[in-house]
């Protein structure tokens, strides 16, 4: 467990140390002034974000990955499919309902929309389109019809949604899809639907076995949407964010207490529904169930640690940095440039982006390895943010960039196989994590608070989560395309070497 421990945490170190590199040495420039106590505290959160990213994947590999997998496979073989229906409705909505990233995003619009009425209206939009996974795994539907019909459908409600003159819940609609698919969310669901496609996902087990982070995506979009259409168009003020001051303290082990209190109510929900399934559907054996138990407490230990970290440190030290950068004195395209660079390294250190890039090694047997998973990721992800930095510095609609790149994102499953369209829209989702809500967001709402002022920050500086969303669907469809025409060239190659080869070559056995 100690060898294992310590790999975890050289893969975190990796990931974390570009972004925390990139501020110090930001830092040495006149560009950014941070004090020495800012400096100091961020350094500090890195090196506990490094322990909190190792924990928490050491425990999802041997808690909540084996869970998912438990469950999906154990109410798949019992052949009860309202159980199976039922019990994924419910764990959609209650995982949603107490996922850290959800209520970090709900705090930060807390003057736009009641965070309580935004958090439920969400777990019941993604309890219902996990419902409809479920659904597509056992019928057998293909992930991009569907796909296509609720991308349509949510189009046709944004329309709504404009015509009534709230366009400011679009950004924190499409914001409510990114932020869904969360640390705790992302392990567990992914993992379900490995072991529901494993018993009833038919000849294509590996392209069913994603998709189930797509749909459960789209609902908190459509259900949010919906909140916007009946909603007034009251602009509401920008959020405010603490310095790096006030959070010392004895506000650090406030944070340190609502973060436990958190993911202990989201990890308690998912074992409570284990532990029932495990009496009365599962009965795994005792060494299993103690491996497990093992597994949840680092996953609950790792996850408090990381969530501590960065609201601590790096949500005061983002908004601060947005500020500085986007300041009269310095280029407008600095903050462009500063965006793309800081979004490609920032997935990098995104705890469920590594459970992704495993399984997808896994269930593709290494066609699509973790190493042109991240860069695919790395690359869709620093484009998402570069484009929401000229969105701010241009001030216009978000949906400039969602609607066409929804548009080739979907014209793209068209001409990759399933697996990697599934893949690439299960990648959108899991981009989105914490460090994006919780450090990006925040630099982002500074940079629109420099550039066009408080009014303008639900409009332009929201929708950024929904952009790093969005991006890898182009990515890493565009990386199955690419794996498609290298074969077809290769065949070609080959079979014009075999028609090409002389007759005395070829040997008559006859």
């Amino acid at each position: 467990m100690l060898k294992i421990l310590l790999k975890k945490l050289n893969e975190a170190l990796v990931s974390v140390l570009p972004v925390s590199v990139i501020v110090f040495l930001l830092n040495l420039t006149p560009i950014v002034n941070f004090t020495r106590t800012e400096m100091t505290v961020f350094l500090i959160s890195s090196v506990f974000l490094i322990l909190g990213i190792g924990l928490f994947n050491l425990g999802a590999d041997i808690a909540m990955t084996p869970m998912g997998e438990h469950i999906g496979a154990g109410l798949a073989k019992s052949k009860k499919i309202a159980l199976l229906l039922s019990v994924c409705f419910l764990m959609g909505l209650l995982i949603t309902v107490a996922e850290p990233d959800l209520s970090v995003l709900a705090g930060q619009v807390g003057k736009m929309i009641n965070p309580t009425l935004l958090i439920v209206t969400v777990g019941v939009g993604v309890g219902i389109f996990l419902l409809l996974s479920v659904l597509k795994i056992v019928f057998r539907k293909p992930l991009s019809s569907l796909l296509i019909f609720f991308y349509m459908l949510l189009f046709a409600i944004t329309s709504l949604v404009i015509i009534n003159g709230n366009s400011a819940f679009l950004p924190l609609a499409f914001d409510s899809g990114g932020v869904t698919t969360g640390p705790i969310t992302v392990p567990f669901i992914m993992a379900l639907g490995v072991g529901i496609a494993a018993t009833l996902g038919g000849k294509n087990v590996g392209e069913n076995s994603f998709g189930l982070i797509a749909m459960c995506s789209i609902g908190p979009i459509l259900a949010v949407m919906t909140l916007g259409i009946f909603a007034n168009n009251q602009m509401p003020p920008a959020p405010t964010y603490p310095t790096v001051a006030e959070n010392l303290g004895i506000n650090i082990i406030k944070t340190f207490l609502s973060v436990a209190e958190e993911v202990a109510i989201a990890i308690g929900l998912v074992v409570l529904f284990f532990i029932v399934l495990q009496i009365f559907v599962l009965k795994l054996p005792k060494k299993k169930l103690m491996t497990i138990a093992v597994g949840i407490f680092y996953t609950v230990l790792g996850l408090v640690i990381f969530l501590t970290a960065v609201t601590v440190g790096f949500m005061p030290i983002g908004y601060k940095m947005g500020l500085e950068l986007a300041a009269e004195h310095n280029p407008k395209f600095l903050v462009i440039i500063f965006g793309f660079i800081i979004g490609m390294v920032v997935v990098l250190a995104e705890p469920a982006v590594h459970v992704l890039n495993r399984q997808v090694e896994e269930i593709t047997n290494g066609a699509v390895s973790k190493k042109s998973m991240m860069l695919a990721l790395s690359i869709g992800v620093g484009v998402s943010i570069g484009l929401s930095m000229i969105r701010i510095v241009f001030d216009f609609s978000i949906l400039y960039y969602v609607i066409p790149g929804y548009f080739i994102a979907l014209g793209l499953s068209f001409f990759v196989p399933g697996l990697y369209s599934a893949i690439a829209f299960d990648s959108g989702g899991v981009a989105s994590g914490p460090l994006t809500s919780t450090f990006i967001l925040p630099f982002a709402v500074g940079v629109c608070m420099a550039l066009q002022g408080g009014d303008k920050v639900m409009e332009d500086a929201f929708g950024i989560v929904a952009m790093v969303a969005m991006t890898p669907l182009i990515t890493i469809q565009a990386l199955g395309f690419k794996a498609i025409l290298s074969k077809r060239v290769r065949e070609k190659i080959a079979m014009k070497r075999i028609l090409s080869s002389d007759d005395e070559q070829i040997i008559n056995f006859m």
